[in-house]
């Protein structure tokens, strides 16, 4: 995917193993201003640092099995869609193709990145004869749910994010293209 840029200043391009550092910022903004409503404890903190690093996103980076492809204004990155191949989904139903994560930071939401972004990732899935790719949203994130059925994804069963002996139920939802 080369860089495309529009009218409104919008332009997504692949991401580069140089951008590690500012994936890992923006996950962490994201992930704990989306999941963290009431305070923040070890459990949660340490996920967050052992998980969402530059490191991991640069060992993300180089795997084929990989793409990502960011939102990058004149500052810098402020959104990212990430598509893991041979991940099959939970309930069975759908292609081997999974939409990791979604994130656009939260200033920048209302402005179209996530549908720019979702849109260019399903482009990607199709490319990769997946046209019916799935992902999980924490069962609490109503806005994030309605947003993905409004883009044509169905929900088709539920599923667990498991963090030590904590257990959070996700919704899962596979794109229906018919359904748009």
């Amino acid at each position: 995917m080369a860089a495309d840029s529009s009218p409104d200043g919008l332009t997504l391009r692949p991401a580069r193993l140089d951008d590690a550092s500012s994936l890992a910022a923006l996950s962490i903004e994201v992930w704990l201003s989306t999941y963290l409503r009431h305070g923040v404890n070890s459990l949660f903190a340490d996920y967050v640092f052992s998980e969402l690093t530059p490191a991991r996103f640069q060992s993300l980076l180089q795997q084929k099995s990989e793409t990502f492809i960011v939102s990058q204004n004149v500052e810098g990155i402020d959104g990212f869609i990430r598509i893991s191949e041979g991940q099959s989904p939970p309930a069975g139903l759908g292609s081997a193709v999974e939409i990791a994560t979604l994130y656009v930071q939260p200033r920048h939401h209302g402005r179209g990145l996530g549908q720019a972004l979702l849109q260019a990732g399903l482009q990607c899935c199709a490319d990769l004869a997946a046209p019916a790719p799935w992902l999980t949203t924490n069962s609490e994130n109503t806005a994030a749910i309605g947003f993905y059925q409004r883009m044509g994804f169905e929900i088709t069963g539920e599923t667990a994010f498991c963090l030590g002996s904590q257990s959070y139920p996700n919704t899962l939802l596979t794109y229906c293209p018919k359904a748009r």
